[in-house]
């Protein structure tokens, strides 16, 4: 007749303890907390060099708008014009953009186009706060700033 195995308890820990595991915890909340304010900071950066990479790209598409029609866009038809030919305009030879539609800032606010008075123009956003001012990812960008 066969004897049943005994089965012997491991003394060995299986698992970790509730101190262990608040322990770690803790470790990576600290990490985390010094983590992420710089890597959140880095995201605000590269919104802000998207913004004047976009006010480049406009600037060139109302330059060759002008190049085209004589002039730039009036602030009724503003930015549109680069993608449809405003009425009555001759010899527009557009689209000017690559995009079925002109972009949004990176916040995702249109960006304000101002024909300026001497054959000029200024395209700018308010940055992420959206409001004028402001310093940081809310500062305001324009293409004058250079």
């Amino acid at each position: 007749m066969s004897h049943p195995k005994k089965h012997k308890f491991s003394t060995s820990r299986d698992g970790y303890t509730l101190t262990e595991l608040l322990v770690v915890l803790v470790i990576l909340g600290l990490l985390i907390g010094l983590i992420a304010p710089r890597f959140l900071g880095q995201i605000g950066k590269a919104k802000t060099k998207t913004a004047r990479v976009q006010i480049t790209n406009l600037s060139t598409a109302l330059e060759y708008f002008q190049l085209d029609t004589g002039r730039y866009p009036t602030a009724s038809t503003g930015l549109s014009a680069l993608l449809t030919s405003p009425p009555n305009m001759e010899n527009w030879d557009g689209p000017y953009l690559k995009t079925r539609r002109v972009p949004v800032d990176p916040w995702g606010n249109p960006y304000l186009y101002q024909p300026g008075a001497n054959g000029s123009f200024i395209i700018s956003t308010l940055g992420a706060d959206n409001r004028e001012g402001g310093d940081g990812e809310n500062t305001d960008i324009s293409s004058v700033d250079g």
